[in-house]
């Protein structure tokens, strides 16, 4: 008779554990188990049936695989965790009995990285288990690069101590080094949470958050200890990442650090980098003009082999010329993903790994003005080739220049709105402290005045975008990301309107049009009445006159309607009902279509088993939505343009 099996202990039921039993089982507190779970990337899992998971009659709510729990059994940082819990206990042990020298003897000892410096553990077997290969930790990047960044900008409190954020900034600031030095960045974009950046390191397109350089407040519904175990988990991966990199293209790493630069907010300038990548072209020469020469009898052995192998070659080569010629066009060129069908959506374009053609400042040198945001603008230009940046004293150290007259200075970077000089002359007129005040000759002649989207926009597009678009003071062209994919039938900002409007949508402008064109006339008809009737014994003199121009423009204008109607072979008023009885046929021809086509969905729907009939209606009801949305987005922009026609005129 087989063996009777008890509850609990076989299928899910044995599966999974619950929170609590897993922190009985590892013996460790409850913060000490989520910090381990975060660092191994052990997650709670769902069971299908939480009834025959639970070995209680209360309901738990979080599920561990007991694998994993089983795993964690072995982790060197067990022994860590209960090293300091007893520490703990035998400092406050001591601090009851009153003996404040014993407990002072065990704090001194312990290696507390708050005071000390010494960390009392290190992640690094960690980073090596959950990456197996570079590629793995290049993939992982996106999260740890925007967590690190939103802490180096996070003001110094009790639950981000101000170690933290240092190591937090010198990490980024090491890994924008790499990006500069490397030509990695490819894209870039301003959003209302920050500026994106996309990066292309090693074949693998790395994308991460940057917030802005505004004063941070600290709120206390968030949880700032969860926050900061993933960052020191993410300092750990960072600083691997980086020593890769850096030594990948030859660089030493860590770069050296000024400390008394990085006071001075300097920031990327308070590092230097060094290796062989850097050596200037006059250390490249010397090696090249050093002597050297070969050993004559193995140089004649040599040309003996190369003689032998160029008579073989020549006997081959007229046949094998235009299959060469083939091969090596089609190994050099990327390979370009077409759509299958005519007007199908936009793939994506593979794209050459990482930056050889990412110059497109190289021949410029900048000034920025101290209106403008300095720390993307200096790591955008200098990732695209420029050499030479400059802004005023006061945004910090590390400029190439401070005056803003040098005459190397090609482009300058302003975002206030110019005005006169002769405002500064009153002095009781307002301090406008969002223009830029320029003296009389201020402006420097040949030099190029841009607003800051230059930058971003020149970037995305691959070309410098024409200046005279993004002048101070100019209504700036819009702001695309450059990571949305274009969908065939969605709304195109880029795409005049009347090329992606449907018929309805035109049928209706043209319409609207007519309707606000006859309010017009209403209106200005009004209007002309009213200032008759006001300003009559004002206008005797000239009333005679106006009456026989007026008379004069209507003749005209009856005679022009006259000669159109006799080439068009009709009246004028059977002219207009002809336009107007074509409008409703065209309406009435739009309507007849939709009802046809919706009966032909009908009868196909019909054929559809029930499942893929509720998927059919679940994808209609998705593109009805998003074609609503273009509509409206279509609509706000006809109206946009029907207003600034309107101020034009």
């Amino acid at each position: 008779m087989p063996r009777i099996q008890k509850k609990g202990q076989a299928g899910a039921a044995k599966n999974y554990v619950t929170r609590n039993q897993a922190i009985r089982k590892l013996q460790i507190s409850l913060p000490d188990f989520r910090k381990l779970c975060i660092w191994k990337g052990i997650y709670p899992r769902e069971p299908r049936s939480k009834k025959k998971v639970s070995k209680s009659s209360t309901s738990s709510t979080t599920f561990y695989y007991a694998k994993d729990i089983q795993y964690l059994l072995h982790e060197p940082l067990l022994q860590k965790f209960r090293d300091q819990k007893v520490l703990e206990k035998k400092i406050s042990r001591a601090l009851g009995r009153g003996d404040v020298g014993d407990a002072k003897r065990l704090e001194g000892n312990a290696a507390r990285s708050d005071k000390t410096g010494k960390p009392l553990y290190t992640l690094d077997h960690v980073i090596r288990e959950r990456y197996p290969t570079f590629v793995d930790a290049l993939r992982d990047l996106d999260d740890c690069l925007s967590m690190l960044f939103l802490f180096a900008n996070l003001p110094s409190t009790s639950s981000v101590p101000a170690k933290m954020i240092a190591r937090c900034e010198r990490l980024c600031l090491e890994f924008q080094h790499y990006l500069i030095a490397s030509k990695s960045v490819t894209k870039s974009f301003l959003s209302i949470k920050g500026i994106y950046y996309q990066a292309n390191i090693q074949g693998q397109d790395i994308l991460w958050l940057v917030p802005y350089k505004f004063n941070q407040r600290i709120v206390g519904d968030v949880d700032f200890r969860i926050m900061g175990t993933f960052v020191e988990f993410y300092m750990t991966l960072l600083g691997f990442v980086n020593f890769r990199l850096y030594t990948a293209i030859g660089l030493k790493y860590p770069p050296k650090f000024d400390a008394v630069k990085d006071e001075n907010a300097a920031e990327l300038g308070a590092f230097t980098l060094e290796g062989k990548a850097l050596m200037g072209v006059e250390e490249v020469k010397q090696l090249e003009d050093a002597p050297h020469k070969p050993d004559p009898k193995v140089q004649a052995a040599v040309n003996k082999v190369i003689k032998t192998i160029k008579g073989s070659e020549e006997r081959t080569e007229a046949s094998d010329n235009g299959d060469a010629a083939v091969e090596g066009a089609t190994s050099e060129a990327i390979d370009k993903f077409e759509p299958a069908a005519e007007g199908g959506d936009e793939l994506p374009q593979p794209e050459a790994a990482g930056g050889s053609g990412n110059s497109l400042f190289a021949n410029c040198t900048f000034y920025l003005s101290r209106e403008t945001p300095r720390q993307p603008l200096e790591f955008l230009l200098k990732s695209f080739g420029c050499k030479r940046v400059g802004w005023d004293a006061v945004l910090g150290d590390g400029a190439f220049t401070t005056n803003e007259l040098d005459p190397s200075i090609t482009h300058q970077i302003v975002d206030r709105p110019p005005i006169q000089a002769a405002a500064d002359e009153d002095e009781d007129a307002e301090d406008n402290q969002t223009s830029q005040k320029l003296a009389a000759n201020r402006r420097v002649p040949g030099r190029t005045y841009v607003q800051p989207q230059w930058v971003w926009d020149s970037v995305n597009d691959g070309e410098l975008k024409e200046p005279h678009m993004y002048a101070p003071g100019a209504s700036l062209p819009p702001h695309l990301s450059p990571f949305v994919r274009k969908v065939q039938g969605a709304y195109d900002p880029t795409m005049p309107l009347e090329e992606q409007e449907t018929e309805a949508e035109a049928l209706e402008a043209v319409d609207a049009d007519a309707d606000e064109t006859a309010e017009g006339m209403d209106v200005a008809g009004s209007d002309d009445e009213d200032e008759e009737g006001d300003d009559e014994d004002d206008m005797e003199g000239v009333e005679a006159e106006e009456a026989e121009d007026d008379e004069d423009e209507d003749e005209a204008d009856a005679r022009q309607k006259e000669l159109e109607a006799e080439l068009a072979g009709a009246s004028v008023k059977s002219q207009a009902k002809t336009k107007a009885k074509a409008k409703e046929d065209a309406k009435k021809a739009l309507n007849k279509k939709a009802r046809e086509e919706a009966e032909d969905l009908e009868r196909a729907k019909g054929m559809l088993s029930k499942k893929k009939r509720k998927l059919y209606e679940q994808m209609i009801y998705t593109n009805n939505k998003k074609s609503a949305e273009d509509q409206k987005l279509r609509s706000k922009r006809r109206k946009l343009e029907q207003e600034k026609a309107k101020g034009k005129a």
